[in-house]
């Protein structure tokens, strides 16, 4: 007797073929029959007038400590998300030493909070990958963040890596693709990642390619200069003969308004010339990001230290503020600061937690400080843990982007803070309900394939992202007509509505719309290419 039958669901593939009725039979934590009238089970959910739908893939998540700290996980999950993506951004923990993990840790805990008591027991991929392996909410595959691997090789000065040092880097990044890691990340307007020229990445996704992994950059610019900036990327997928995974791709700020057909004809482009290329979007228009991300990055060279004695510094703090404001940064995507778009959505510091949910520019008129004097102090105050949403998309962009083939679904979530983004909680059931159902932008069974088949593909995975015999059980029940996100900007930690279960590996992790105490979720190891480190 298998251990679970789902009766009467319109079972959504994840192909983009449309929905049949059917039953789908679960055991061992696989899916080993698809069709009607299938024997009985030892237990049984009735899903009449319920979509079945593969698990949902987040090509692009923050949780890499989050998971672990907070096993219940329940933005994810509750929202049928059964994969996320981790080690974003070039940024994360894996590889790693001592010095470098300090340094990090303090860089992105806006990103990943600082955990009271967390047990860094690793300092490898391989060590990572066998942390998740002890029990998580939902599957995980990890990205070799290439910031990381510069830090702890080259540092966080501004210069050309040695051919040593390059040298070192690739052997770290073989080692890690070959411990399981699905390719490799960078954040090319963060430090130290965005010190590396177009050559080093080149050599590095030369690396990647060779063990049949992708490359997903956060690029060197969203908006003044976006296009040149996905043409770089391209670029160098081409040179390396590597896969290209361009994350939340979309073009912000007031000089990309209207622009979003631009870049799909960029990537139609390399599609002809053979690149092999997807994207990820999520479904809002303000991104987020860390408050220091909008800093000059010659500011960051020698580390936070040197930082925030930069920031402490009045000439130098009379430099950065005509360049925030007159000239535009290269962390704040090349354009000129706009303090109006700016929010607080979380502090460390709880005294400063009355900034949450205002804007830079509001919080001077408060207080009668000029809007710089607010970004300094908040910087110093907050030891640069501050995070913000930053109000730059255009719906446009997002729905043009959002319709290409190449497309699938990151949330790009923040699960610390405040008041984090809500695309944490809501980007998959916003998908479903507001382009799907209210403004028709996706069919259902489209935009299934968007977030399921479609990414499982770009990941490699040979049995998960679709339905059939055979395939892991990562299942999403969800009801078509009342799906939606409840997570707002002002609310950000709602529970999705209409998702009354959720199997990861074939055991519920949502279970009547309740999270269980389940723990199913381990490590995605990616699956060896036939060339593999050749």
């Amino acid at each position: 007797m298998t251990d679970l039958l789902i009766t009467g669901a319109t079972v959504y593939d994840g192909t983009g073929a449309a929905g049949v009725r059917a039953d789908v039979a679960v055991s061992g934590g696989r899916i080993v029959a698809v069709g009607n009238d299938l024997p009985a089970a030892s237990s049984t959910i009735s899903a009449d007038g319920l979509a079945l739908s593969p698990g949902f893939i987040d090509m692009h998540a923050h949780s890499d400590l989050q998971i672990l700290a907070n096993q219940d996980h329940l933005a994810k999950v509750s929202q049928g998300v059964t994969l996320e993506v981790l080690g974003q951004d070039g940024l994360s923990f894996a590889p790693i030493d001592d010095p470098t993990r300090s340094a990090v840790r303090r860089q992105i805990a806006g990103w990943n909070g600082e955990p009271d008591d967390f047990d860094f027991s690793w300092s490898t991929v391989a060590g990572y990958l066998d942390r998740l392996d002890q029990g998580i909410a939902c599957n995980a595959a990890y990205l070799v963040p290439q910031g990381t691997l510069r830090m702890m090789v080259v540092g966080t000065a501004n210069r050309p890596a040695t051919r040593a040092e390059l040298d070192e880097m690739k052997r770290l990044l073989a080692v890690g693709l070959a411990e399981g890691a699905a390719g490799m990340s960078s954040g090319l307007t963060y430090t130290p990642g965005m010190f590396a020229d177009t050559l080093e990445l080149v050599e590095l996704c030369r690396v990647v390619a060779s063990y049949g992994g992708y490359y997903s950059p956060h690029q060197r610019s969203y908006g003044k200069g976006a296009l040149e900036a996905y043409g770089e990327m391209i670029d160098i997928a081409r040179e390396a003969g590597c896969a290209l995974h361009l994350t939340h791709a979309t073009m912000n700020f007031e000089p990309n308004r209207g622009r979003g057909g631009d870049l799909l004809a960029l990537i139609d482009a390399g599609l002809a010339d053979g690149v092999d290329i997807t994207t990820d979007t999520y479904p809002y228009l303000p991104g987020a990001t860390t408050l220091a991300a909008i800093l000059p990055s010659w500011t960051a060279e020698g580390g936070p230290d040197a930082l925030l004695a930069r920031l402490n510094d009045p000439a130098d703090r009379d430099r950065i503020t005509y360049e925030l404001e007159q000239v535009g940064t290269d962390g704040c995507h090349g354009c000129v600061t706009d303090w109006n778009t700016i929010e607080i959505g979380g502090v460390k510091n709880s005294a400063l937690s009355s900034a949450v949910g205002k804007t830079i520019a509001a919080i001077a008129t408060d207080l009668g400080q000029p809007p710089a004097t607010v970004f300094f102090d908040l910087l110093i105050r907050d030891n640069l843990a501050t995070t913000i949403l930053q109000h730059v998309g255009h719906e446009e962009n997002v729905q043009a982007i959002m319709q290409h083939p190449t497309h699938t679904g990151g949330s790009d979530g923040i699960l610390v803070g405040g008041k984090p983004h809500p695309r944490a909680w809501g980007t998959f059931p916003r998908y479903l309900a507001h382009y799907v159902r209210e403004l028709g932008i996706l069919e259902l069974a489209d935009c299934i394939h968007h977030l399921t088949g479609r990414p499982a593909g770009r990941l490699r995975l040979r049995d998960r992202g679709l339905i059939r015999e055979g395939y892991a059980a990562d299942l999403v029940l969800f009801d078509p007509l009342t799906v939606r996100d409840a997570a707002t900007f002002e609310n950000p930690r709602q529970q999705a509505e209409g998702i009354p279960w959720v199997l990861v590996n074939g055991v519920p992790v949502i279970a009547d719309g309740r999270r269980t105490d389940e723990l199913p979720g381990r490590a995605i190891r990616r699956p060896p290419a036939s060339n593999e480190g050749n």
